[in-house]
């Protein structure tokens, strides 16, 4: 009878499942109700961030960039996800450990007979040594070495991984506090023009009318109207080509710290200054930083030396194995003389295929080491060639900025000068409204090349890899705290670059 009920049991369980499974239809995902809960989710975590109570300075931008940026972010899950991945992967070097509990029932007794080999008669009559109802159990440690090796191998190639997420997020917070300076200038520049702006935007248009007028009017020559038209047109394109790029600054730089475009937060706009921070080294030593610290170049490093690991791991897998087992058994059968014992094994097993396919797989793993080390000189080739690009963009920016402020100061005596002939009926209005046009465009030119000049600043240390110096971004730090850590290596440790293997 209890062998009927759990044989029932079993088919009532089976029957369950099968109707079960047949019934399962999948769900369609709700995509309005994820977009919806997507926008939520990134509202409520830029909610939780510290909030922007005074105006923006560069390096509470660049330590907002740091904490918030989610471009960053992700490098750093994926950095989390290598390292948990990681210690996942060491497990594989543990023994198998495998705990099995086993219940046996039958509506007979189990039993034999045996029949004798020389005189084929029955020697012995039918008995039994099972019981009808019984269980095992048994606890069973395995360990192959083999496997033990290929763990090994995985784990060092795990560690490596890691590294490889650690030199992208890197490379990722280089690009975007490079991209934060950028920002920024553009938008002090755009912030500090806006009202020069408009007011060289009104002055073109009326002067545009009054030329328009004088044409109308034939009291002037035709060409001369129609020049000084063309003139007009050409500060007024000026002037849009410049709003253009400064108006969307401020938006960058929303993005890059992790606030919505529709944040209204205000710069602290510095005052203007004709100090240009010299060269941080000579074009040698950048190059030694850049080779040293570029995280590209180490990343290309940590895959060579995975590559090596891949090689270790086909030599180990063309090994025989060596398997040992040990382990624990019970049973609850009276009809055995011991119930309980301990069993030890050892197996060796040699899978002769994988003694041709290693030299195939060595093969392809040494064409594969080529390919890394031929886009580790091609990087190198790059990483010389950005050095020497920043550099003489730098040194060009540079002397640019330093035409364009001696052009200023004489743009303003040329005001002044027009201003007072006007005055005294000596100069035309023509001339004036063309001067202090050309004066407020001279002024808006130089911010946007000390903008431009401060992006090719960072590109010098961006190019070396060096961005945030040695700043732990793993360390719990507020905006005040990493912001002033930025501040002193922006403007005295970059004096005086880090120690090489340091």
């Amino acid at each position: 009878m209890d062998v009927l009920a759990s044989v029932t049991r079993f088919i009532v369980a089976l029957v369950v499942s099968v109707v079960v499974v047949g019934c399962t239809t999948v769900v369609p995902i709700d995509l309005e109700e994820r977009s919806i809960e997507a926008q939520r989710s990134l509202m409520t975590s830029i909610q939780t961030q510290e909030p922007l109570l005074d105006d923006l300075t560069l390096y509470d931008a660049m330590a907002r960039a740091l904490k918030y940026n989610l471009d960053a972010k992700i490098e750093l899950e994926d950095e989390m996800f290598r390292r948990r991945q990681n210690e996942a992967m060491r497990t594989g070097m543990w023994p198998a450990v495998v705990a099995s509990f086993t219940t046996n029932s039958r509506s007979n007794d189990a039993g034999s007979s045996s029949r004798s080999l020389l005189s084929n008669r029955e020697s012995l009559e039918p008995s039994t040594s099972t019981e009808r109802d019984y269980y095992t159990a048994d606890l069973t440690a395995s360990w192959n070495l083999l496997d033990f090796g290929l763990a090994y191998a995985q784990s060092h190639q795990g560690n490596t991984e890691e590294s490889i997420a650690q030199e992208r997020r890197r490379k990722v917070i280089n690009r975007v506090l490079e991209s934060v300076r950028t920002a920024y200038w553009r938008a002090v520049s755009a912030e500090r023009t806006y009202t020069k702006l408009l007011e060289l935007e009104s002055l073109a248009q009326r002067a545009l009318y009054q030329a328009s007028q004088l044409e109308n009017s034939r009291r002037v020559p035709l060409l001369t109207t129609l020049e000084y038209q063309r003139d007009l047109l050409k500060v007024q394109k000026s002037v849009q080509e410049l709003q253009r790029k400064l108006m969307l600054a401020k938006y960058q730089l929303a993005a890059l710290i992790n606030l919505p475009p529709s944040a209204d937060f205000k710069l602290q706009v510095p005052n203007r200054t004709d100090r240009v921070p010299g060269l941080p080294a000579s074009a040698r030593q950048m190059i030694r930083y850049g080779l040293y610290y570029r995280p590209e170049l180490r990343e290309l490093f940590y895959e060579q030396e995975i590559n090596k690991f891949k090689l270790d791991a086909a030599f180990y897998e063309s090994l025989p194995g060596v398997e040992f087992i040990l382990g624990g058994n019970y049973t609850s059968n009276e009809y055995l003389y011991n119930d309980s014992w301990l069993s030890f094994s050892s197996q060796i097993s040699w899978n002769l295929i994988s003694m041709f396919r290693y030299p195939l797989r060595k093969k392809v793993l040494e064409a594969e080491a080529d390919v890394l080390f031929a886009r580790q000189q091609a990087m190198v080739m790059a990483i010389i060639t950005q050095i020497h690009v920043s550099r003489a963009r730098y040194i060009r920016l540079t002397r640019e900025l330093n035409t364009i402020r001696r052009s200023h100061d004489v743009q303003e005596r040329i005001a002044g000068i027009t201003e007072a002939g006007f005055k005294a009926n000596q100069v035309s209005q023509r001339q004036l409204v063309m001067e202090r046009m050309n004066e407020i465009l001279n002024e808006i030119s130089y911010d946007s090349a000390y903008a431009d000049l401060q992006n090719a600043y960072a590109s010098l240390y961006s190019s070396m890899g060096l961005a945030y110096f040695d700043i732990d971004l793993n360390e719990d730090l507020d905006i005040d705290e990493l912001a002033e850590k930025l501040e002193y290596q922006w403007t005295q440790r970059s004096l005086v670059l880090p120690t090489l293997g340091g």
